[in-house]
């Protein structure tokens, strides 16, 4: 799966792939249950201007919808985007949901995250005909989301998609343009998705995982895939520097704990051009040029970023270093303390904070985050400039600084990170002072 292709044309019905095993989800005679008649798109209408669409209300938690678990976010993906999870098996009967309201929910979760690269996944197994959405929600789904959610969106995977994944994509195909349609992505296995996300943070939810594993024991190539793995514990060179713990890099870096893909990265982001540049940190980068040079930088090899053209590349690279580390740099040991860093007082957590960095951080830990503070502070110095604020920098960097050992990630989590994160950014010069 090339997210980078640059062809015109949006994919076939030859290009769907579909999944040999359809239990319990939308299959036979899906026409005549989803009322298509009553479905007549406009496909003249302009959907680029549908921002403001959905009437706005006042603030709402929406926990009614949120209780269900149908909307996650899960960390970043391997490009340094931000990962949206929508699972079919979630919803509940048709007949008490309020899909009006669930409409609303999805787009004030979105909303926290369309100015900066996302991609979506979603995991089609479980819809059926007590739980699924009308074809008429779907069009004012797609023309309630207008510009600022489909310029961001970088790829939607579409997981274990079945014969009324083609009935929509025929449907919706005229008003559907070649520029979207090329962010579409069919996935037929879980493990496919491995090279592209960080499978070990998807919330996936059981029936899914189940599903997933009767298709890969009837698929002929079931031994190959069932043993794939995205991780890997065993370094290919000494100089690796993805995917291998701090001690690693600092045992093969001269004793040196700052590693070297991060001296370069803020190396070549340290000044006015890149500091200024608005949404820094928010953008992807090509995926072909970041794989590139990763494997450069884990062989050893020099980088030079002005190659690139892009000054993107270097800001994923530090966000990919960070999330790839075997532990994270704020280390599995304090993540429950963190997780209740927001409920204490405001007098309460400059202290705690304090114990945290400079007491409870490993000295090598602490020596990596205090290096990546530092030049993060200077990027929200020109945040009237370049848009990141302590905020925005917070939820940009706060999945790839933290994350669980064995849960997977959700919305209330990485909110929890990203408030310790936007603390430790707007206070670092008293946190981090010894």
């Amino acid at each position: 799966m090339d997210l980078d292709n640059d062809k015109d044309t949006v994919n076939t019905d030859s290009d769907l792939l579909e999944s040999p095993m359809s239990d319990g989800l939308m299959e036979d005679n899906f026409e005549e249950i989803l009322g298509t008649d009553a479905f007549q798109p406009d496909i003249d209408g302009d959907d680029e201007d549908n921002d403001n669409k959905i009437v706005e209300e006042e603030e709402d938690d929406f926990l009614d919808i949120a209780q269900y678990g149908i909307i996650e976010i899960a960390g970043d993906d391997s490009y340094g985007r931000k990962v949206i999870v929508i699972s079919a098996c979630k919803l509940p009967s048709n007949k008490a949901f309020n899909h009006a309201r669930f409409l609303r929910y999805l787009m004030h979760t979105l909303d926290q995250f369309v100015e900066a690269d996302y991609t979506l996944v979603y995991f089609h197994y479980g819809l059926n005909s007590k739980n699924k959405l009308p074809l008429s929600w779907l069009w004012e789904a797609y023309k309630a989301f207008g510009r600022k959610y489909k310029k961001n969106l970088k790829a939607l995977y579409l997981v274990h998609p079945t014969n009324f994944i083609r009935f929509v994509w025929r449907l919706f195909k005229p008003v559907i343009s070649a520029k979207f349609g090329k962010k579409v992505m069919y996935v037929n296995y879980l493990h496919e998705l491995k090279q592209h996300l960080h499978f070990d943070q998807l919330a996936i939810p059981k029936p899914v995982l189940e599903h997933d594993k009767k298709l890969v024991a009837m698929s002929k190539n079931s031994k190959l895939t069932s043993s794939s793995s995205f991780h890997t514990n065993i370094p290919s060179f000494e100089t690796q520097q993805f995917r291998v713990p701090i001690s690693y890099i600092k045992e093969h870096n001269k004793g040196d704990v700052i590693p070297r893909v991060m001296r370069e990265c803020i190396a070549f982001l340290d000044n006015d051009n890149a500091l200024e540049t608005e949404g820094i940190f928010r953008r992807s980068a090509n995926t072909k040029i970041v794989q590139e040079v990763q494997a450069l930088f884990d062989e050893g090899k020099p980088v030079c970023f002005d190659d690139y053209g892009d000054i993107h590349v270097p800001a994923v690279i530090l966000k990919t270093f960070l999330r790839e580390l075997e532990e994270p740099i704020l280390t599995f040991e304090l993540y429950e303390e963190i997780m209740t860093f927001q409920e204490l007082t405001s007098i309460e957590k400059l202290p705690v904070a304090k114990s945290l960095i400079l007491h409870r951080l490993p000295e090598d830990n602490y020596e990596v985050l205090r290096y990546l503070f530092e030049f993060l502070a200077k990027v929200i110095d020109r945040s009237d400039l370049n848009k990141m604020t302590a905020s925005n920098l917070a939820i940009v960097f706060g999945p790839n600084l933290l994350w669980a050992r064995n849960k997977q990630a959700s919305l209330f989590s990485i909110t929890k990170i990203n408030h310790f994160t936007e603390f430790l950014l707007k206070y670092h010069d008293l946190i981090f002072s010894k």
